[in-house]
């Protein structure tokens, strides 16, 4: 079995920011991409970030500039640092992960969620 566990969100005033940790565990063999989305209240839930295996980023317009996602193969753990905090990243945040496990299946796994709250 294989999980993700997110961390790290809370309420934070305008400018301020917050460090998302998303830990992937159980028969992993090797984590492919690894990403993070958002879904604010009655809205769908949209891609903020993306990075490869290699490191490769990729970002949704609005936190171009703002946002940085990182990771550490060693511990299969992705970063979403968020500076610069708008009213509008408010939401529930799922890490998101394209993997494949010790019976070599490719799966792709999401994370409970942890909810960012921006206040104006």
């Amino acid at each position: 079995q294989v999980q993700l566990v997110e961390s790290g969100g809370g309420l934070v005033q305008a400018g301020g920011s917050l460090r998302l940790s998303c830990a992937a565990s159980g028969r992993i063999f090797i984590v492919n991409a690894m990403g993070w989305y958002r879904q604010a209240p009655g809205k769908q839930r949209e891609l903020v970030a993306v990075i490869t295996r290699r490191g490769i980023t990729n970002y949704v317009g609005s936190v171009k500039g703002r946002f940085t996602i990182s990771r550490d193969n060693a511990t299969n753990t992705a970063y979403l640092q968020m500076n610069s905090l708008k009213p509008e990243d408010t939401g529930v945040h799922y890490c998101n992960s394209n993997l494949i496990d010790r019976t070599l299946r490719t799966l792709e796994v999401w994370g409970q969620g942890t909810l960012v709250t921006v206040s104006s």
